[in-house]
């Protein structure tokens, strides 16, 4: 990107970063036992792929305040992941390593995305 200006949701630092963490959820949950547990690896996938489209849906409406609306969908998507982070962690199909990577992740883009929030909240 050329220039400062967000021309597409791709130029997006938040959904960038989404994108990361959803593709690092879908390895991990591709491995193993963790493989094998249908509920919680497809909620898993789900609420990752959510960050992403909510942060891709919203910036596409054009408007500051659907935008707002859909990026406070895509927070709480994050705050499902790590809680769902803890139950993989908890029955053992993660380390505590990968535990606080992808704890870390999620975190990174939540505070992204509570920046983003205050930035448009402001422009209102």
């Amino acid at each position: 990107m050329s220039s400062n200006k967000v021309e597409k949701f791709e130029d997006l630092i938040a959904w960038q970063k989404a994108r990361l963490l959803t593709q690092e959820i879908y390895q991990t949950t591709r491995q193993g036992e963790f493989s094998r547990d249908f509920g919680l690896t497809g909620q898993m996938q789900r609420a990752s792929v959510s960050i992403m489209s909510n942060i891709a849906e919203g910036f596409e409406r054009r408007r500051p305040s659907e935008f707002l609306y859909f990026l406070s969908i895509a927070k709480s998507s994050c705050a499902e992941v790590r809680s769902q982070l803890y139950i993989a962690l908890d029955v053992g199909y993660i380390s505590q390593n990968q535990f606080n990577q992808l704890f870390s992740q999620s975190q990174e883009v939540a505070k992204i995305l509570g920046g983003l929030r205050a930035s448009i909240e402001k422009q209102l």
